[in-house]
């Protein structure tokens, strides 16, 4: 058995009467993004795309390259990760942990980041994860996550599913399969107000890593019902209050999300419940929170 065997399955939370959270954090790495780093990774060995020895390169705001740095460390992989400069420092550390190498760019150039890790995958050969255009993503969580929300839910109505956006796979896996169960049910995007681009702003510097990297990537606004957008300050606030509130140390994403669905409870007053993630921990946000 490997810890990747491991990931998923994951408890669902009470957060109140009617929002209820999937708690991503007690995933290996303690983040949502485990479940598609290793979809991809044990894809590409079955298929046999990869083999030991090899390098991967992904561009990442972090979370996904700790993933895939732990990845390539368990399956004896070199790992290349690009990610902007102003992502936090713990990040970078659990990235060199894993034994990753990391390359660094400017503040919050995620386009530049694509092109060098597609540079880099051509040039040299390796394999490139390419999270925001594969589809894997999506399957990951239409063929694991949505299928546990469903079963956490015994029998409880669902009248939306609320989730920030980095590459979009969460919310795409999942609105796929409950959708269909649930055909009344919102599928809510959640993005930063400094970055608005699904709402048809443009793309701009923010402080709630791993959502909101400057494009809607594998997001179809076809399936998207509302957007809510939060600010760095109310979904860094907002983490830090649900550690006193109810012990839950998250990430700045997991804020957001939570934040975002007391706001559609408000305005909506939903006669189900509501589901969202907490996306990561919150210890590899230390020193920006």
């Amino acid at each position: 058995m490997r810890l990747s065997d491991y990931v998923g399955n994951t408890p669902m939370i009470k957060i109140s009467e009617k929002i209820y959270a999937k708690a991503e954090l007690m995933n290996p790495t303690g983040s949502i993004k485990d479940r598609m780093a290793s979809k991809i990774i044990n894809n590409a060995f079955e298929n046999g795309l990869i083999k030991k020895g090899d390098t991967i390169v992904e561009a990442t705001s972090g979370n996904a390259g700790i993933s895939f740095a732990w990845m390539a460390a368990e399956r004896g992989l070199n790992c290349v990760i690009v990610m902007p400069n102003n992502m936090s420092d713990e990040r970078k550390k659990m990235l060199k942990f894993y034994g990753a190498e990391l390359i660094e760019v400017d503040a919050g150039d995620f386009d530049g980041a694509i092109r060098l890790r597609d540079q880099l995958a051509k040039e040299n050969g390796w394999f490139n994860t390419n999270q925001f255009h594969n589809e894997l993503n999506i399957d990951a969580h239409f063929f694991g996550t949505s299928i546990e929300i469903y079963n956490d839910l015994k029998g409880k109505e669902l009248s939306a599913i609320v989730s920030g956006t980095g590459t979009g796979g969460t919310l795409m896996g999942c609105q796929k399969r409950l959708k269909v169960i649930f055909s009344d049910m919102d599928v809510v995007a959640v993005e930063p107000s400094e970055s608005a681009v699904m709402s048809g702003g443009k793309p701009g510097l923010h402080g709630i890593q791993g959502i909101g990297d400057g494009s809607k990537f594998l997001v179809d606004l076809n399936f998207v019902d509302k957007i809510i957008t939060i600010s760095t300050d109310e979904a860094k606030r907002r983490a830090v209050e649900l550690s006193k509130e109810l012990g839950i140390f998250v990430g700045i994403s997991a804020g957001a999300n939570i934040l975002a669905a007391e706001r559609y409870e408000k305005e909506y007053e939903p006669k189900g419940v509501i589901v969202t993630f907490l996306c990561d921990r919150g210890e590899r946000y230390l020193s920006c929170l």
